[in-house]
């Protein structure tokens, strides 16, 4: 039991290290200056892997509760994220310093990512027999 909840946090870690290093050489290879950003894309990553780790924890610990409640959680805890990451993009859209079209596509690839990752993991817990 143990080792399957390993398994979640470590898929969701490599995942995520691997993103990374994509996104970077991607910044790097398009000379895309992130000084100019508002949000470091350490400090996005990190944000995005806590609350993600936090719905993970979460919903495996409902898992051990009450299995058949583990879906509607993972709807409740993704719109009160989708709130949090809207609190984090109003600054971004308000910017009128510089272009910031590169900026919001990257936050939004980053949403798109940890919530395609969070559903993965949501869909291996669900899948699992009791």
């Amino acid at each position: 039991m143990i080792l399957k909840n390993y398994k979640s946090f470590l898929f969701l870690t490599v995942a995520v290290l691997l993103s990374y290093i994509i996104h970077k050489l991607v910044f790097y290879i398009f000379e895309i200056n992130q000084e100019v950003f508002y949000y470091t894309l350490e400090k996005l990553y990190a944000v995005f892997f806590i609350l993600s780790l936090g719905i993970i924890l979460i919903l495996l610990k409902i898992k051990e509760r009450n299995f058949d409640q583990v879906g509607m959680s993972f709807l409740l805890l993704t719109s009160i994220k989708l709130g949090v990451y809207y609190l984090l993009l109003r600054p971004i859209l308000n910017t009128k310093q510089y272009d910031i079209a590169t900026e919001k596509m990257s936050f939004f690839a980053l949403f798109i990512l940890f919530l395609t990752l969070e559903t993965i993991v949501t869909i291996r817990i669900l899948s699992e027999k009791q």
